[in-house]
């Protein structure tokens, strides 16, 4: 039988081609509390700073047993990079956006001479740098960011979805702008040592702006990040949150290579709506992961493996008072798995 590294496995799972078993892997956010009592690097520090952000990532792996190591933690870095106001974290919560600087086409101009070296962007290139140096040839190296719609409407704040219905040429200006700067971001981590790339795009819901506008306004937009990194032999993972069953086919048109849903959504029926992307979920990451015991995470991981999902995951990212033993409890799930 074939040996593949974790690295090995993921791509060729990511790829359709055949392996060994499944691999345990989370394409959302894996830090929590008992990983950064256990390593010594904690939030809101970890989100600052290079080699704490590198060393929490790394307990991921070490502590939980995934195998892969991913950053960042938050989906803020790129609006605080071109200047939001940003609530900031605490050992338990993520950072959020509070204030946006975009109201014009003139000021999206304001913010184009930008450099990624530069803020907390600057930070998860380099923590990618330190993770892969360390773990490249082995483990899958993940990066991830904020999707082009999400970034607009962190930009723009809520008047971002009437912008999208009443002021088209504003919008896709906003879209472009924003795309742009996620290719050459995605590059730039590419640049540093990574292999995987996710895409999290939360409010970029077809069940949300309706199918028109989410062919209008995001499908193209994903796929120039997603051919820019086929380009880069790297494959591309899209999550967006809610029940995006309806939606899922436009979604695959991006050409992504997996699609993480939701815990909201039914495997089953997910699995019926895509012709070649992988699906990747969904154990429910407050429900299950966060309230239930290892016994129930096992039980709820047996059901969709059952199903047939191809990648066993958290449907969302993972809540930073989960206990290590109930994430152990999906990995072992998952690394028990074979494939047919």
């Amino acid at each position: 039988m074939v040996e593949y590294t974790p690295k090995e496995r993921l791509a060729h799972v990511l790829t359709g081609q055949s392996v060994d078993r499944m691999p345990a892997v989370s394409f959302t956010q894996t830090a929590t509390v008992e990983q950064m009592e256990a390593c010594g690097a904690f939030w809101p520090q970890a989100n600052d700073d290079a080699e704490k952000m590198a060393k929490l990532a790394e307990a991921g792996h070490t502590v939980v047993g995934f195998e892969a190591v991913r950053v960042p933690f938050d989906i803020t870095a790129e609006a605080e990079f071109f200047g939001c106001e940003i609530k900031a974290g605490t050992k338990e919560q993520q950072p959020s956006v509070v204030g946006h600087v975009v109201k014009s086409v003139e000021d999206i101009e304001k913010l184009k001479d930008y450099d990624l070296d530069h803020g907390r962007i600057g930070v998860v290139c380099d923590a990618i740098k330190i993770l892969a140096d360390k773990y490249g040839s082995e483990l899958p190296v993940i990066g991830s960011m904020i999707g082009p719609f999400s970034l607009a409407q962190h930009l723009n704040g809520d008047d971002w979805f009437m912008a999208i219905f009443t002021d088209e040429a504003f919008g896709l200006a906003l879209m472009e702008f924003t795309t742009q700067f996620n290719v050459a971001y995605a590059r730039k981590m590419v640049e540093n040592g990574a292999d995987t790339m996710v895409i999290i795009d939360p409010t970029a819901s077809a069940q949300l702006i309706g199918a028109q506008f989410y062919e209008k306004f995001v499908v193209p937009y994903h796929r120039k990040i997603v051919d820019a990194m086929h380009e880069l032999d790297v494959a591309t993972v899209l999550h967006i949150c809610g029940d995006t069953t309806q939606g899922l086919s436009l979604m695959e048109a991006c050409d992504v290579d997996a699609i993480s849903v939701d815990q909201s959504v039914n495997v089953s029926d997910a699995m019926d709506k895509v012709s070649e992307a992988i699906i990747v979920g969904n154990l429910d990451p407050v429900n299950v992961l966060w309230n239930k015991t290892p016994e129930v995470v096992k039980q709820k991981s047996k059901e969709l493996l059952d199903i047939g999902v191809p990648l066993l995951a958290p449907g969302c990212g993972i809540v930073s008072k989960t206990p290590t033993e109930n994430l152990q409890a999906m990995v072992e799930m998952a690394k028990s798995h074979s494939y047919p």
